[in-house]
């Protein structure tokens, strides 16, 4: 669906692969990216089995909703052409379908899971950026093709086409739920002091050595900035943390900018001048999707949605015309 650059800087993992008196390290590869997990417990040993179950959770999740899996469920959806078909979905499927519709409710469409032939078309889905503008009448064909509403999800587990050749692409919720679930997974076997961050997704529960908050950090907003590179922090303690940009993956062409963050009402990318979104709310999956909507919607009506929500919080980072930067957060959103 959209592409994300990772903009979250995670200063909590300095040994990779390795455990030590206070913290266990858990790190590996899933949905195109890494994941790493620290952990703060002066007990816990039983490492190896903890990562083949984030590891098996990781594969289901994947098995569902990895457009990159020939015979995954999305991918068997995308190819069918049967309008008013039922298909009966998994568990995982069926959960983020429905935040997913929440989502595209909440944000009138904003955020949209259909949107991926738009961002084929502009050429923001290939390594090697074109920096071609498409033609208004192929943008319009696009459009047909797209509307989250053209998909009816059912309580009975099963969602249907009311429209052949609309698909589905999760990516930008997708890591968002599989960072909530390693995070159940963890919950599970008794450890409640952790963080998890898969793609720079991230989600903090307790606390790390001697009762402080995790830290994240938030990248700079600027295309050549290394990931070390840090704008502002944020602690979090309970709370899942998301971040979009538009500063890595655009083209100029006649002296016009164009960002890989379609709008999926209009077809066109954005340009409102909001480089940077983050989202701090209780649920990954809901930080992730929130994140990408705000980047279409812009700041003042972006942050009239966020004020709206309960315990969500948000900061939004915009470039000016002399290329400075200017912030506007939330109450909730505390920085340093």
């Amino acid at each position: 669906m959209y592409h994300f650059m990772l903009v979250f800087i995670v200063t909590l993992f300095s040994c990779y692969g390795c455990s030590g008196n206070d913290y266990t390290i858990i790190a590996g590869n899933t949905m195109g990216t890494s994941y790493h997990i620290k952990i703060f417990s002066r007990s816990f040993n039983n490492v190896s089995r903890l990562k083949n179950k984030i590891n098996q959770r990781l594969d289901e999740i994947n098995q569902s909703m990895s457009t990159y899996i020939g015979e995954s469920e999305i991918s068997r959806f995308n190819r069918s052409r049967a309008s008013g078909e039922k298909n009966y979905i998994s568990d995982d499927f069926f959960n983020v379908m429905k935040i997913a519709e929440k989502i595209y409710h909440i944000t009138d469409g904003a955020w949209d899971g259909t949107v991926k032939p738009l961002v084929h078309l502009w050429g923001f889905d290939d390594s090697t950026i074109t920096g071609s503008v498409p033609e208004q009448k192929s943008i319009e064909k696009a459009l047909l093709k797209t509307g989250f509403n053209k998909i009816e999800v059912s309580e009975k587990k099963f969602i249907v086409k009311n429209e052949a050749q609309v698909t589905l692409d999760l990516a930008s919720i997708a890591k968002g739920y599989a960072v909530d679930q390693i995070g159940q997974v963890i919950k599970n076997h008794g450890i409640s002091d952790f963080i998890v961050e898969i793609g720079g997704e991230v989600y903090a529960s307790g606390f790390k050595k001697n009762d402080k908050k995790w830290q994240i950090g938030i990248n700079t907003p600027e295309k050549n900035a290394g990931f070390e590179k840090v704008y502002k922090k944020i602690s979090l303690i309970n709370k899942a943390l998301a971040t979009s940009g538009d500063y890595r993956q655009f083209f100029e062409t006649k002296g016009i900018r164009y960002s890989h963050v379609i709008n999926p009402r209009t077809g066109y990318p954005v340009s409102n001048g909001v480089v940077s979104v983050s989202i701090l709310a209780d649920e990954c999956i809901l930080a992730d999707g929130l994140a990408t909507a705000v980047m279409v919607m812009g700041m003042e009506k972006g942050l009239e949605l966020i004020n709206s929500l309960d315990g969500v919080e948000c900061l939004i980072i915009i470039r000016e015309d002399d290329g400075s930067f200017s912030d506007y957060a939330t109450s909730g959103f505390i920085t340093s």
